[in-house]
């Protein structure tokens, strides 16, 4: 219970709604949750720092509940530039098909982050998560300071054992089945191995193992039966997003929505194609012809491929989006968020109530 304690009056319910950067986590499908007696969280990942707080004032006049918000973390500008002109050309046939020009691969690396936690320090929200990285010891002190609880993403124990270290009030702890970018500290193909990551339950074990500070699970949870197995295997909670991308509620793209349980896309990969990063998507066209020749290049592909994502979207092609979706996608149900954490939360509490019951018939047997 005390490891427990930092977190556990943020929320009624154990479900947290996964900061899904591009449009889905808008302030509608955070507030609504967090009302519903879950944790909402915006995506500050793309943002401006001038937007990710106009999107705080909005959610604040939308509910007086707890919520968050997620940054990226600054990336190395190591990128091989050779690589990156290599795909751009390679690009060209889609930029001619799109009739839209790629985008310039220079045009950043650290999201803006020094300004969007002055932004956060200024106008303290309630939690603060980190993706790609893990913040300095003085910027989580800052975040502690001015009363904010802050979440490293992990894909690791070494990673979850350097955020304890650094101060972190909690890590999230992603399993290989989640959907979207994986939160990897580092992006080096000989050490993420594109799938080689761990499944859920085996990492949250393991993480165990190695920190003392409240974990979050996150990979392909999709019913109120799997937040039980993670808060069996030591979750206090669980992070979802692709089950909350198609509600209502979500800024998500209709196109992307639909995929969720179109036959047409019947399977998830990690692919570097998009962004330049290992992320998990439906399989489309462009997965499948570029995915193989993507160099780890981020945010470089990111910013070259927007465009031609943007024009798909507008397109109403598919085949040229970023369908970020986890390896449960097919198990996605369109209901308003406050209905699907209710309905989380009553299967969460009948699967709790089975395995009390099944460890009471194993007693007596």
């Amino acid at each position: 219970m005390a490891m427990s304690s930092a977190l556990t009056d943020l929320y009624r319910y154990p479900i947290v709604q996964a900061p899904m950067a591009g449009g889905a986590s808008c302030p509608q499908l955070a507030a609504t949750v967090s009302e519903a007696g879950g944790l909402g969280f915006l995506a500050a990942g793309y943002k401006t720092p001038e937007a990710m707080y106009e999107e705080i004032k909005q959610l604040r006049g939308l509910t007086g509940r707890h919520f968050g918000v997620n940054l990226f973390m600054p990336q190395p500008s190591n990128a091989d530039t050779a690589a990156v002109g290599a795909y751009r050309a390679r690009l060209t046939g889609e930029a001619a098909w799109y009739e839209t020009p790629l985008g310039d691969p220079d045009a950043g690396t650290d999201d803006a982050y020094d300004a969007k936690l002055a932004v956060l320090l200024d106008n303290p929200v309630p939690v603060v998560s980190f993706t790609f990285g893990c913040p300095t010891r003085a910027v989580l002190d800052a975040f502690a300071q001015a009363g904010t609880r802050t979440i490293v993403t992990v894909t690791s124990p070494v990673e979850a054992q350097t955020a304890q270290w650094a101060g972190a009030d909690a890590v999230c702890v992603q399993g290989v089945e989640a959907g979207g970018h994986q939160g990897t500290y580092s992006n080096d193909p000989a050490v993420d191995g594109m799938g080689a990551g761990l499944g859920l339950l085996s990492l949250i074990t393991l993480v165990r193992e190695y920190v003392q500070i409240p974990i979050i699970a996150a990979g392909g949870i999709m019913r109120g039966s799997q937040i039980a197995s993670a808060l069996a295997a030591g979750a206090v909670a669980a992070q979802m997003g692709t089950a909350f991308l198609v509600c209502p509620e979500s800024g998500a793209n209709a196109l992307h929505k639909q995929a969720m349980t179109d036959p047409l896309f019947g399977r998830t990969e990690l692919t570097r194609a998009f962004s330049g990063r290992p992320a998990r998507g439906l399989v489309n066209r462009f997965m499948r012809e570029h995915g193989p020749h993507a160099p780890a290049a981020y945010p470089q592909l990111h910013h070259m491929t927007s465009g031609l994502r943007k024009a798909a979207a507008k397109a109403g092609d598919p085949q040229g989006m970023a369908l970020w979706a986890g390896q449960g996608h097919r198990l996605a149900r369109e209901l308003p968020a406050g209905r699907l954490v209710e309905t989380l939360a009553t299967e969460l509490d009948a699967a709790r109530s089975e395995l009390g019951l099944q460890s009471q018939r194993g007693a007596v047997s």
